[in-house]
C-alpha cells in the first residue's frame, strides 16, 4: 500500500511532516510513503540525521496552497501544488490514501472537484472518533457542513454506520441523533424531520441522544450538523486538556501526592492517550471517490506518525466501495452542490 502525504501543508511543514513519516515507517510495516512537495527541502530534512528510508519516496511539487489562499481559486490555479498533485495521484490510483494538514477549505474543494462525490451523496462529512465507556463513537459531521437539510443527517448516519463497521468491525452500530434532549419531538423543525427520516432508514437508530450520552456509549454513531459536531469535539478536547491539567496540579501539590502520582503514572498515561488529539488525529472526508484524511493544521511529528498509522488501517477497508453500493441500492437522488 502507498500512502500519499502532502509534505508542505500545515503550520509545521515540511519539517514535522517528514519526520513524522520517518517515525511511522520505523514503527510499522506494510506500507510505503510518497511525500509530495519541494524535493530539495524534503531531501535536506531526510539527510539531516540520516533519516533516509527506502520506503519513503518523493514526488516533486513546486507550489503550496496556503491558509490565506481562496480554496476554489487555489485548486483551479495552483495545479502543481502539493495538495492538487496529491489528489491527482490518488485519482490516478498511484496511491491508496491521501493525507494533508493544509487549508481545510481547499482540501474539501479539491476532494469535490478532482475526486468527485460518490453518486447519491449530497454532502461529504468528517467523522471524528471519540472514546466511550463501551468502546468508540463517531461524531458525524464534525465540522464540514454547518447548515444541513434533513436528508444530510440521514446520509451522515448511513455513512457513519458503514465507517464503524468497516473500521472497527461493529456489525450493527447504534445510531443516535445528537439533540438538546432525548425525548422524541425535541429540536427545531429540521431536526424533527431528520428524526423521522432516520426512523425510516435501514439503520440501527436508537433515537435522540444528548451530549452526555456519547461517553456513556448509548450510540456508536452520533449524527449532527458540522456546527454542533465541531463545537462538541472542541469542547471534549478542551475539557480533557483542562481536566488533566487540574489532575497534574493536584498530583504535584506535595510529597504525598507526588508519590501517588508515581504509582498511577502508567495508568494516567493510558487514560490521557484516549483523549489526546495528537494520538487520535486525522479525520476522513467520507463521501468522496477516494480516501482523504485531514489532519489539523498544527499537527506535529507525533500527530503525523499516528495519522499515518490510522491511514494504514483505513487504506485496507472497503469504505468507499461499500458506500457506493449502499447508495446505489438506496437509489438516492444525486444532488449537485455549489462550491
Amino acid at each position: 500500500m502507498v500512502i500519499l502525504v502532502d509534505a508542505m501543508g500545515g503550520d509545521n511543514a515540511p519539517q514535522d511532516i517528514v519526520k513524522g513519516c520517518v517515525e511511522a515507517v520505523n514503527e510499522s510495516q506494510g506500507f510505503d510513503i510518497l511525500l509530495i512537495g519541494d524535493k530539495d527541502k524534503i531531501e535536506e530534512i531526510l539527510g539531516e540525521k540520516n533519516l533516509l528510508n527506502p520506503r519513503i519516496k518523493i514526488h516533486h511539487a513546486s507550489e503550496v496552497i496556503t491558509v490565506e489562499d481562496s480554496p476554489t481559486k487555489a485548486i483551479k490555479t495552483k495545479k502543481d501544488s502539493s495538495m492538487v498533485v496529491g489528489f491527482d495521484l490518488l485519482k490516478e490510483k498511484k496511491g491508496d490514501i491521501f493525507i494533508s494538514c493544509g487549508n481545510s477549505g481547499a482540501l474539501m474543494t479539491g476532494a469535490l472537484l478532482i475526486l468527485g462525490r460518490i453518486k447519491g451523496v449530497d454532502r461529504p462529512a468528517f467523522p471524528a472518533i471519540i472514546p466511550t465507556k463501551t468502546g468508540k463513537c463517531i461524531i458525524i459531521d464534525a465540522g464540514l457542513n454547518t447548515v444541513c437539510k434533513p436528508v444530510n443527517y440521514q446520509q451522515f448516519a448511513i455513512m457513519g454506520s458503514i465507517f464503524m463497521k468497516e473500521m472497527f468491525n461493529i456489525e450493527n452500530p447504534k445510531v443516535g441523533l445528537l439533540n438538546i434532549g432525548s425525548e422524541e419531538g425535541k429540536g427545531n423543525e429540521v431536526i424533527k424531520q431528520a428524526h423521522n427520516l432516520l426512523e425510516e432508514s435501514n439503520i440501527n437508530f436508537v433515537g435522540n441522544i444528548e451530549g452526555t450520552d456519547i461517553f456513556r456509549g448509548k450510540a456508536e454513531v452520533a449524527v449532527c450538523d458540522g456546527f454542533v459536531g465541531n463545537v462538541a469535539l472542541k469542547t471534549i478536547e478542551g475539557s480533557a486538556s483542562f481536566l488533566f491539567g487540574m489532575i497534574k496540579g493536584v498530583f504535584y501539590k506535595n510529597l504525598k501526592t507526588k508519590l501517588g502520582a508515581l504509582l498511577l503514572k502508567k495508568d494516567m498515561k493510558e487514560v490521557k492517550k484516549l483523549l489526546d488529539p495528537d494520538e487520535n488525529g486525522g479525520a476522513l472526508i467520507i463521501g468522496v471517490n477516494g480516501l482523504v484524511l485531514k489532519s489539523h493544521g498544527n499537527s506535529n511529528m507525533k500527530t503525523i506518525k499516528n495519522v499515518i498509522l490510522k491511514a494504514n488501517i483505513l487504506g485496507r477497508t472497503r469504505i468507499v466501495e461499500t458506500i457506493k453500493n449502499e447508495f446505489v441500492n438506496m437509489e438516492v437522488e444525486d444532488i449537485e452542490q455549489d462550491l
